[in-house]
């Protein structure tokens, strides 16, 4: 053994020393868990301290996540998902919520929950109104829950909300015009209102990337932060789309009354994949500009000073809703099992260099799925494909991503290896009715990574059914 059991405990101390330099104060990340696979709780929390991340925001309160959160003193955003929105519309409802996840944990060596968000982006309009009704009394069943239980004047209900509930008209489209949509400007008046009245912030989530996607006329380099022709607005030079889109958000919150309302931002990023846009260099250019500023507390022209800003997202979600576009799985600084995916600096001081990984993963055996090119019977292919995709994510297929350029052989043996890997590599998993077989050289190319899956845990592994990719979608990717 020698000394080899003192190196294996200050090694990792070494690097940890090394590469985390802390966060960026105000800076915190948004942890997500719709994957078939998920790392443990207290592995990503290990990373979160490792690299110095002291903000977390959930998309609900789980216990296990909860649990490994405990005794950290990270701050938590824990959330009510939208389907539970009319739930707390009963304020005995509300004040269980609370007392069974936010007061339980609130004692020494406990969570240290900052917010609750109440309901994510209930007003999009691609929700055509379903929680209209519904979400602003659960906002204040859940403060007033708060109050009641004597943490309300530390712990604040609020509501995050997608860009598109302000805008500015289309023959005056400045960020001096902004206002909140018509459709909603009373409810939002009265949200804004009863969130000054608790102090509590008003949460955005803003994303400079849909500025580009599907819109090629869009100015590139108005996306990021070191590009761009200025938009001139009174004066005011706006050389990207976050602070024009964050600073018609104060004009709308000026509008009605309440200028100096505190804003978060809940949700800043760039994905990684699934789209022509998604990619690492476009991901690397935007956060290499985006932590500088956080860094230098410059904020916008309308509101300098100290942001408080959550990065969108921390992992790869392989069983995400892929309605929106194909990079919703790729929001992720890190890869799906807890491996960085480029440099990033999250102090903001240029140094960039890659974030500390996720540490003691498990994977699976170097075992991948592929066509099997000695298949007679290929009348089926397109069918054992479609399947594969619906229980798997092939979203990496599409145009403009990262194995947009395999042949139609690697198109076939992408799509089964991701089935494989997503059912374990159960070796039932790799037969496609005698089109797939087993092999254990790394069918990777360039860009395109061919996945071992992580070992998952009895509690983090979800079915197939749950994937849900479109067939229609999936036959598109991989038959072009």
């Amino acid at each position: 053994m020698g000394n080899s059991w003192f190196l294996g405990i200050l090694i990792p101390i070494f690097l940890c020393l090394l590469f985390s330099g802390g966060s960026v104060n105000g800076l915190g990340v948004n942890w997500g868990t719709m994957a078939s696979h998920k790392l443990p709780p207290q592995t990503v929390v290990q990373m979160l301290l490792d690299n110095g991340i002291k903000k977390v925001k959930l998309f609900d309160a789980d216990s296990t996540t909860m649990s490994a959160l405990a005794g950290t003193d990270i701050e938590v955003m824990v959330a009510i998902p939208n389907d539970q929105l009319l739930a707390m519309n009963s304020y005995d409802r509300a004040k269980n919520w609370v007392r069974r996840n936010v007061t339980r944990y609130n004692f020494n060596g406990g969570v240290n929950i900052k917010y609750v968000a109440v309901g994510n982006e209930p007003f999009l309009t691609t929700y055509n109104g379903s929680f209209i009704n519904i979400t602003f009394p659960a906002l204040q069943n859940i403060q007033n829950a708060l109050n009641e239980a004597g943490v309300g004047d530390s712990i604040k209900a609020t509501l995050p909300s997608n860009a598109d509930v302000y805008n500015s008209p289309a023959n005056n489209p400045v960020p001096s015009a902004g206002r909140f949509r018509p459709d909603i400007s009373g409810l939002m008046t009265q949200i804004i209102e009863f969130l000054a009245r608790n102090r509590a912030p008003f949460t955005i989530n803003i994303y400079p990337f849909l500025s580009l996607y599907g819109n090629d006329n869009f100015p590139f380099d108005y996306a990021f932060f070191n590009g761009g022709n200025p938009v001139v607005d009174n004066g005011i030079q706006y050389t990207n789309v976050f602070d024009a889109n964050f600073d018609t958000l104060v004009s709308a919150l000026r509008a009605i009354g309440y200028g100096d309302l505190t804003i978060i931002v809940g949700e800043v990023g760039w994905p990684t994949d699934g789209d022509k846009y998604a990619n690492i260099a476009n991901a690397q250019r935007f956060y290499s500009g985006l932590m500088p500023r956080l860094a230098a507390n410059s904020g916008t022209p309308l509101r300098p000073g100290y942001l408080e800003v959550y990065l969108f997202g921390l992992l790869d979600e392989d069983i995400k809703s892929i309605a929106p576009g194909s990079f919703e799985r790729h929001w992720g600084i890190y890869r799906y099992d807890g491996q960085p995916k480029f440099p990033l600096d999250v102090s903001g001081q240029n140094q960039n260099r890659y974030l500390i990984p996720a540490q003691n993963v498990e994977y699976l055996p170097q075992r991948w799925c592929v066509f099997n090119p000695n298949a007679n019977d290929l009348s089926r292919l397109a069918d054992n494909i479609n399947y594969a995709c619906t229980f798997s994510d092939c979203t990496a297929l599409g145009y403009g991503s990262s194995c947009n350029n395999l042949d139609g052989n690697g198109n076939v043996s992408y799509a089964f290896n991701m089935y494989y890997q997503v059912q374990n590599q159960n070796v039932l998993a790799c037969d496609f009715e005698g089109l797939a077989t087993l092999t254990t050289q790394n069918p990777s190319q360039g860009a395109c990574n061919f996945i071992i899956q992580i070992v998952a845990s009895s509690s983090s592994f979800v079915g197939p059914s749950l994937m849900g990719m479109p067939l229609f979608a999936v036959l598109t990717l991989v038959l072009l």
